[in-house]
């Protein structure tokens, strides 16, 4: 299997976040690529390629102008106040307010296209971001050539992003992105399963009310897990996308029993669905271990995951997501990919 990874992903690291109440180090660092992709030459899965560049109008297919526009200035803006630390929001849209008339100052603009207090904005974020919707597109344009599979190593991570929406560590969703590229190329209809912990709850916006994109999310029960506010069973799309989206909350301490059960009913779906493609949204804060989630999977769960999304005969692309146990995430991450070369 054909991995991707570019260098930029370096230049986005934040330097604090709140949790439980607390300034702490982020949980989202360069790290967890670097001991991925030691683990990717340690066991040999394949050729390790750097991306191609793609212009503007590849990213605009799963996000609003004005939120690209945004994003490409926030740093400058940000700094022309003099500011040298990272930018966050301090103010949100809440209920009761207008939504209809974007904010002009920075500030402003940041609350406006923020869902959390979890995506800062840093000298480096553009480029870094951009690169890893590079990196997804590449992958896709890869198994549409001539890969059964390939994967994405995608930093900064991507599904919590909706259309003009930034949180939970994402700002661009590079799982939409490479979805919308297979369809303007010829696809009929693209798969999304999202093994994440947390709810891909910008994924599902994108597609809610589309019927060429099924999406199928495997997350901690979102009445008492992040992002709170989506993931519920009850959401199964609308309008034209009704019966294309399927979540599986799932309770704290869950483990391979009942993770596995959801995730033959979710490819079962995807198989009666039968898209052209499947894209796995591969988190591993799945993990036992993980220090931001509460489920209780093992290292030796993660090749059987793979072998079971295998078992579908797609062609498939996985792009990288969450996992913060980080010095296994690369044990984790690369088992689901070697147990879907051992079974493909």
């Amino acid at each position: 299997m054909i991995t991707i990874y570019g260098e930029r992903h370096r230049l986005h690291h934040g330097k604090g976040e709140l949790i439980d109440g607390e300034l702490k180090p982020c949980f989202e660092m360069p790290r967890r690529v670097d001991i991925i992709h030691e683990r990717l030459k340690h066991v040999g899965l394949g050729a390790v390629v750097a991306p191609d560049a793609f212009g503007i109008e590849s990213l605009a297919r799963a996000h609003s102008d004005a939120y690209l526009e945004f994003l490409q200035n926030a740093w400058n803006e940000w700094s022309a106040m003099g500011r040298t630390h990272d930018g966050l929001p301090t103010v949100w849209p809440a209920r009761g307010m207008r939504t209809d008339r974007p904010p002009k100052d920075i500030d402003g603009k940041l609350g406006y296209y923020s869902m959390d207090a979890g995506a800062p904005i840093t000298a480096g974020t553009w480029a870094a971001i951009e690169e890893s919707a590079w990196v997804a597109l590449t992958g896709a344009r890869l198994v549409e050539h001539d890969q059964r599979a390939a994967f994405a190593l995608c930093r900064p991570p991507g599904h919590h992003a909706g259309r003009d929406v930034m949180g939970g560590y994402c700002y661009l969703n590079n799982a939409a992105i490479a979805a919308e590229d297979w369809l303007a190329r010829g696809a009929k209809r693209v798969a999304i399963l999202d093994v994440d912990y947390h709810h891909g709850n910008g994924t599902q916006s994108i597609f809610y009310e589309r019927g060429d994109v099924l999406f199928a999310s495997l997350h901690a029960d979102p009445a008492v897990d992040y992002p709170h506010f989506l993931g519920y069973a009850d959401e199964t799309g609308h309008g034209a996308g009704a019966d294309c989206n399927h979540n599986y909350p799932m309770p704290w301490g869950t483990d391979w029993s009942g993770y596995s059960a959801a995730l033959a009913d979710a490819c079962g779906e995807i198989g009666r669905f039968a898209p052209d493609a499947l894209i796995v949204s591969l988190g591993v804060d799945t993990f036992e271990g993980d220090p931001i989630s509460s489920f209780k999977l093992k290292s030796d769960d993660y090749p059987r995951m793979g072998a079971a999304i295998a078992r579908l005969g797609l062609p498939t692309l996985f792009v990288m997501e969450g996992g913060y146990a980080v010095d296994e995430i690369g044990v984790n991450a690369v088992g689901v990919l070697t147990g879907f070369e051992s079974a493909a």
